[in-house]
């Protein structure tokens, strides 16, 4: 792995702390070029992250309904054969967001599987 070392506002410099442990998937989210409404999805999560969760909120983390909602319309137009290139675009990175997801919840059962010990 390789250390980066930034220069950043004062300001943003207490956020980035708390993201602490999740900041490697954060940026990972961030870099990955969401362009359909999964994009606000994303935001939910970095947004959950910057306040600094612990692996237990992490872990038992879940997506907004409305999040929930979207998915499972895509699934059912996917299902029926009636998903435009769009939507199928949307249906990629959402199960992008999900293996993003998957990622950061293994990450925090370790960690909670580690302080069990």
């Amino acid at each position: 792995m390789i250390e980066v070392t930034m220069n950043v506002p004062d300001t943003l410099a207490p956020k980035l702390r708390r993201l602490n442990q999740w900041l490697p998937l954060t940026l990972e989210l961030l870099l990955a070029g969401f362009k359909t409404p999964t994009a606000q999805t994303v935001t939910e999560v970095v947004e959950f992250l910057s306040k600094g969760p612990t692996p237990k909120q992490v872990a038992a983390y879940k997506v907004s309904a409305r999040a929930q909602n979207n998915l499972r319309r895509l699934l059912a137009l996917n299902e029926s054969g009636l998903l435009s290139e769009d939507e199928q675009h949307e249906l990629d990175e959402i199960e992008l967001l999900e293996h993003f997801l998957v990622m950061l919840k293994t990450q925090a059962q370790e960690q909670l599987l580690g302080k069990s010990k």
